[in-house]
């Protein structure tokens, strides 16, 4: 235990001798912020919040109490509560500490409003002192394992949760406001299922069977709409055991919805329309925004490009005069694109490796990316003009694919035979490869209707909403490797 913790400790014991220590409440009358609001000489106001600093000034000190709503500057004056509280309160208080004080409103002669303090009460002492007051933590990595330390001394990072939890409530009261029910399915399933991602596993003991943690909640949304239901949408985790980048985490939050009876182009214009008002929400309802240094546009009708033809643009490669893996081998050896291709299982794990190297990296504005390969995504209905082709679409903003959506593939033999290709390829070696799951299959013999799904990765809408780098500066608690015991002292 070094000096400073020392020293606050016994303050602490000091506390103790004068009330009751940790007190189990505190009732609070107004937040911080709301005592602005207020006029001068408003009485019996009671604000509790975290001490941030103290300035003690002979008879007349000031400090700033924190809370969730912002800052407020509260003054001690000895003539006011006495010499020996106006001791206390200013040499056993410490910054880090939770205080609760109750006082009234006054403007101090430079015109802020502040509280004047009649009586304070210690509800928990900042053991150790708060990181550093002007630059608070700057590892990135120290940020994010420590996330309560970032909060408590960054206003940046708390406005960023704060667009967080109002794009979280944007997209839950505009798709129940479109007639969509929220609804669960399960994190843990016994097939890995509904996206192309290599899985967590664990064990249940009492069933003693193997499960995996969700790459996605696809296979089981459908099954409710085979159930009835015509409009569902999930807002929750996924976890998929892959890299680590700017864009991808292994646990990060997913928004999955179906819908009955619609086609890929009814969720093209429902999804750009929702993201617009999205922006406007956070952005003081301009559709511009910067993003590392970029702007970028949301206005109008996006771009619409299909995927052979992006390709093609950038490759020069033509997809719809490719059948086989080792033809896309050729073709790409003949053009002398730098590709790892031994790491590559199956034509479409190729085809998606040479479009996120050469093409993606490039697609900067808000666009729409059309009529993916049909060995792409093997749950997505095939195009009835060219069924080389999928009824599909994905948005791409600054490279990142921010959406994937399509038209649903409902036909259970089509569908059983997707999947057996999907073996067919893990016991080449694809790990990604798709499982064959009875259960879905079995539903949509009873019949499902057409409709369209869409997955959009809610971290990487708010990392450009916030001009966040990296989507883990989004996440309260993600990923990280445990702390050395040395970091803990510190």
């Amino acid at each position: 235990m070094d000096q400073y913790q020392k020293i606050r400790l016994d303050k602490l014991e000091v506390w103790k001798e004068h009330q009751i220590a940790y007190p189990g409440k505190f009732h609070k009358t107004h937040k911080a912020l709301e005592v602005k609001e207020l006029e001068n000489d408003t009485k019996d106001i009671k604000i509790a919040g975290r001490l941030m600093a103290i300035r003690v000034m002979g008879k007349f000190s000031f400090a700033h109490i924190q809370d969730q709503s912002g800052k407020l500057q509260v003054a001690f004056q000895q003539d006011e509560i006495g010499k020996d509280q106006y001791k206390l309160y200013t040499k056993k208080f410490d910054i880090g500490d939770h205080v609760g004080l109750e006082g009234y409103v006054f403007t101090t002669q430079k015109g802020e409003k502040s509280l004047k303090v009649t009586k304070a009460m210690l509800l928990s002492k900042g053991i150790r002192p708060l990181p550093e007051k002007f630059h608070g933590l700057q590892d990135p990595e120290l940020k994010a394992r420590y996330r309560f330390l970032d909060l408590i001394m960054s206003e940046e990072t708390r406005k960023v949760f704060d667009t967080r939890n109002t794009i979280l409530k944007f997209i839950r009261n505009y798709l129940d406001s479109n007639d969509f029910t929220e609804v669960d399915t399960p994190i843990l399933q016994a097939i890995s299922s509904g996206a192309s991602a290599r899985p967590f596993e664990t064990h249940h003991n009492a069933l003693d069977i193997p499960l995996f943690m969700r790459i996605a909640p696809e296979t089981y949304l459908k099954r409710l709409v085979s159930g009835g239901y015509e409009k569902v949408y999930e807002l929750g985790k996924c976890f998929r055991n892959e890299g680590i980048d700017a864009s991808h985490l292994q646990e990060f939050t997913m928004l999955e919805w179906y819908a009955a009876y619609w086609d890929y182009k009814d969720n093209m214009e429902f999804i750009q329309k929702m993201i617009q008002e999205m922006v406007k929400a956070v952005n003081e309802e301009s559709l511009e925004i910067e993003y590392q240094g970029v702007k970028l546009n949301f206005s109008g009708d996006w771009k619409v490009q299909s995927y052979r033809d992006l390709v093609m643009e950038h490759t020069s490669i033509d997809l719809d005069k490719i059948n086989t893996f080792e033809e896309l081998v050729s073709e790409i050896k003949e053009k002398k694109l730098e590709m790892p291709l031994e790491k590559y299982v199956g034509i479409g794990q190729l085809i998606d490796g040479l479009y996120k190297k050469f093409c993606r990296p490039k697609l900067i504005q808000p666009m729409f990316l059309t009529h993916h390969h049909k060995d792409l995504v093997p749950l997505a209905r095939a195009n009835d003009e060219n069924p080389n082709t999928l009824d599909m679409f994905q948005v791409v903003v600054n490279g990142w694919e921010v959406v994937k959506a399509y038209s649903e593939l409902v036909d259970p033999i089509e569908q059983r035979a997707r999947l057996m290709e999907q073996a067919e390829l893990a016991k080449k070696g694809d790990d990604e490869a798709m499982k064959m799951e009875e259960d879905f299959i079995l539903a949509m013999e009873y019949g499902m209707p057409p409709m369209s799904g869409l997955g959009l990765g809610v971290e990487r809408m708010i990392a450009l909403l916030t001009d966040s780098p990296n989507i883990r500066d989004v996440i309260y608690f993600p990923s990280v490797k445990p702390p050395k015991p040395e970091d803990i002292t510190e």
